[in-house]
């Protein structure tokens, strides 16, 4: 609504006739909502890097993580992964099938441990080995005994403390066909840990993933990336421009 007040003066300012006129003058506005001012590099080159993962569980962010790891190794980046996510069943080994198959290791410890002790191990191991990347997959859901917000908060701080050499960044994956519910996981996650930007996912269908206009327009946070499709070299970065022109192509005559 906002988008349609800015658009309506503008069309009454400089006497739009023309639909071709007025879409035109919408792309522009997308583009500049979705223009990543924040200026901060989500992967800086030339320094250890340590990314933590956040989102809901179904977002696509393991799946997510392995595409940032494809790109990453393409790049001849040194990757390591932590499996931080200890509670959901079958997590662990998700990531660590990742791994193999991408060929970088896990740091990873038995289900139901403690997942700042496994992201204050792998930074260490990171550290140690001299690794580039470190991603950092989070939980995304617990049982009734624990807070997720809390956990997070926790592992957040863990990093934080420990990160010395390293570049931090906190990635908030989104499921790009959640529509308004996608907008309320990610305040959810800003308000308890300071996301840097957005993993946008599953832009392969029909849904065209209309929440990254609410994501900038009222959490001024930036999407980075953006996931089309199920391999792992299916993802590209974020291109406001080309995003605008998706959500509202040229009319067909």
């Amino acid at each position: 609504m906002t988008l349609i007040d800015q658009l309506r003066d503008i069309v009454r300012e400089d006497s739009l006739k023309e639909p071709d006129q007025v879409r035109v003058r919408m792309r522009t506005l997308i583009t500049e909502l979705l223009g990543d001012s924040s200026g901060v590099d989500p992967i800086p080159d030339g320094e250890p890097v340590v990314l933590l993962v956040v989102g809901v569980n179904g977002a696509g962010k393991t799946t997510s993580i392995a595409k940032l790891v494809d790109v990453a190794k393409a790049e001849g980046q040194n990757v390591m992964l932590a499996a931080a996510d200890t509670f959901r069943a079958g997590a662990i080994e998700q990531i660590q099938i990742w791994g193999d198959r991408l060929g970088v290791p896990v740091i990873a410890q038995q289900a139901g441990s403690d997942p700042g002790a496994v992201a204050f191990d792998a930074l260490n191991a990171a550290r140690a080995r001299k690794v580039d990347l470190l991603i950092i997959d989070t939980a995304g859901r617990l049982h009734t005994t624990h807070n997720l917000m809390e956990e997070l908060r926790k592992v957040s701080g863990i990093v934080g403390k420990n990160s010395d050499g390293f570049t931090e960044r906190v990635l908030l994956v989104i499921d790009g066909t959640t529509g308004q519910n996608g907008l309320i996981q990610a305040k959810s996650f800003t308000d308890s840990v300071h996301c840097n930007g957005v993993f946008l996912t599953k832009l392969d269908g029909t849904a065209k993933g209309g929440v990254a206009l609410a994501i900038a327009g009222e959490l001024g946070l930036p999407i980075w990336f953006i996931g089309t499709g199920e391999k792992s070299s299916d993802m590209s970065a974020f291109d406001a421009e080309a995003f605008a022109g998706a959500l509202l192509p040229d009319a067909v005559n």
